[in-house]
């Protein structure tokens, strides 16, 4: 379903569930679940998992959904608390791609959990675009300005911190235009988007939903799309690719996963429900006004994008030789 029809068909339904409504499993005891989320509140990470809980409860009226946030080490410290939690289902994982397949590349030794290793697949939530982004009032206005003021002097970039997607994506176009910008990492995204919308650092690889609240007074000016095709709301934008930068294309997606130990049962129902969300037209408009994309993938769907992703990444940060530094 095209992104247009989907809005249409949303008109006033984001918060309309009563009819999306499931007879509560019995997989499930009553309770509460907490959905861990590595990172920072407000970021584009977490207005989907935030989305995906509040149809979660109404899909579970028996069970009570929190998003934990834990927003520290590029991700180590909200793996190391699920590797700690008990495996009861209770405890569900949301992990974007920098986690699952990127960190274990740069971060491997100081993991003490690895997430394909004890993490099972449950349902994908949303895709996020991401675009170079600059100050509104930055004599930047193209990729091609970009690669021309970095190589004339210093340049700065801001990034959610090491490891993080905004660090991976531009150390990746560091790697492929041969310059150097600046990193100045921050302790979430949130935080880095607000440097760049003060003018306190010159570029950052910005989701759209970062970036949406700062484009309406044009605090933040978008310059190039990373991803491998034109973006539906940005036709005139051209991916870094057609501005010149060969081979680049990015894209982060943020997912559920449970601990790998957990009830069978438990496993089937949470997949069954959260699944059911992704396919739900109401929920896809709500993540489209939110500037994220439907991603929906099952199961066996998400195990297969795990595998692509860690193995395109490992190559990509061997030949790139890009680091945690």
């Amino acid at each position: 379903m095209q992104r247009r029809e989907l809005l249409r068909y949303g008109g006033t339904a984001a918060l309309g569930l009563i009819g999306a409504r499931s007879a509560q499993a019995q997989a499930y005891p009553p309770g509460a679940i907490t959905l861990v989320l590595p990172l920072q509140a407000g970021s584009a990470s977490d207005v989907a998992v935030r989305h995906m809980a509040e149809r979660l409860r109404v899909r579970m009226p028996n069970n009570s959904f929190v998003v934990e946030n834990i927003a520290a080490a590029a991700g180590l410290v909200g793996l190391e608390r699920l590797s700690r939690a008990k495996p009861d289902g209770r405890t569900v994982a949301a992990l974007n791609n920098s986690i699952v397949t990127i960190l274990p590349h740069l971060q491997g030794r100081q993991m003490k959990s690895d997430p394909r290793r004890d993490m099972v697949p449950v349902a994908g939530i949303a895709n996020i675009p991401t675009f170079f982004a600059v100050p509104g009032n930055s004599p930047i206005k193209s990729i091609a300005d970009l690669i021309k003021a970095a190589k004339a002097g210093r340049v700065t970039y801001a990034s959610g911190g090491i490891g993080s997607p905004q660090h991976l994506a531009t150390e990746m176009f560091n790697a492929y235009t041969g310059v150097k910008l600046e990193h100045v990492p921050y302790r979430g995204a949130s935080q880095a988007a607000l440097a760049v919308a003060s003018g306190e650092v010159q570029v950052m690889s910005m989701a759209l939903s970062l970036a949406q609240p700062f484009l309406a007074d044009e605090r933040v000016r978008l310059i190039g799309y990373c991803g491998s095709e034109r973006h539906a709301q940005f036709r005139d934008m051209p991916t870094l690719q057609e501005a010149g930068v060969k081979g680049y294309d990015y894209s982060s997606w943020i997912a559920l996963f449970l601990h790998r130990e957990a009830p069978e049962d438990a496993l089937a129902e949470l997949r069954r429900q959260a699944q059911a969300v992704a396919q739900d037209r109401e929920f896809q408009v709500q993540l489209i006004r939110s500037g994220l994309e439907p991603w929906v993938r099952d199961d066996k769907q998400l195990t297969q994008v795990v595998e692509q992703d860690y193995a395109r990444w490992q190559k990509i940060i061997r030949d790139a030789n890009i680091t945690t530094t």
